[in-house]
């Protein structure tokens, strides 16, 4: 167990230092989120005040930070293919330490990067005036909410990088799926303003739960039953996914 921790931090202080050597990454990262909160967020916000019950941006942000759960997770993945692609990861795994430490190593990177990404957000939207109705304990209650999103995410992207062969496919899938996961939400609109087909994916779609409730923590406050639901629905696909990877991945390890 002790060396799996320290083989497991050796490899984080790596993916860390990657980090830190390319900050243009997540500020790229974050270009999108900030346009959807300044000018989306200040084109709708009229027109929109009658359906939302109030401030566009407000309700706007919990999409958002779900978004950046989402694609940041989606993309963790990557930097392993790319280790596969030149060579690193086949020798890496050659080497006497715990296959499961490479994992656990790029899936602590990925949550801690989504983590940094999404406390920026919520600091853009309280320096836009959005306030947390829940406070203090609301902002951390939306970072592990993000987490939680993200965990099932993070497991689907890892499964790319080991099935795919190169990084254009994964790209690609990265391209085509992060906007209408996220259309098909409650991220931009409620849901009753949906088109019943769109409703209904919207129904069976994770982060729709994840931001709900989301905009119950930064707007009304604390809902005990719809965060339970929330809970439960994200668990339940945390754990489905994790049953996948664990399949899928212990044969590409193998």
């Amino acid at each position: 167990m002790v060396e799996f921790v320290q083989e497991t931090k050796a490899q984080l202080v790596r993916w860390m230092i990657h980090l830190l050597r390319e900050p243009f990454n997540m500020a790229f990262n974050l270009v999108n989120p900030v346009i959807l909160l300044i000018f989306m967020g200040g084109t709708f916000q009229g027109l929109a005040r009658d359906s939302t019950g109030g401030d566009y941006r407000g309700y706007l942000l919990p999409g958002i930070l779900a978004l950046t759960a989402f694609g940041n997770s989606m993309a963790g993945g990557i930097p392993l293919l790319f280790d596969k692609e030149n060579g690193f990861l086949v020798r890496l795994m050659s080497a006497p330490i715990s296959r499961a430490s490479i994992l656990v190593a790029r899936f602590l990177a990925v949550n801690i990067n989504t983590t940094l990404q999404c406390l920026i957000i919520l600091v853009l939207g309280l320096l836009f005036g959005i306030r947390i109705a829940t406070g203090l304990g609301g902002v951390l209650t939306l970072l592990l909410i993000s987490l939680l999103l993200g965990f099932g995410v993070t497991v689907i992207s890892l499964i790319l990088a080991f099935v795919l062969e190169n990084h254009g496919d994964f790209f690609a899938i990265l391209g085509i799926s992060a906007l209408p996961v996220t259309f098909l939400s409650s991220a931009f609109v409620p849901l009753d303003s949906l088109p019943g087909w769109m409703r209904f994916f919207a129904w069976v779609n994770p982060m729709t739960y994840a931001i709900d409730g989301m905009r119950s923590l930064i707007l009304l406050g604390w809902n005990a039953s719809l965060l339970i639901q929330m809970v439960m629905v994200l668990l339940a696909f945390d754990c489905a996914m994790f049953w996948l990877g664990s399949r899928v991945l212990r044969r590409h390890l193998a």
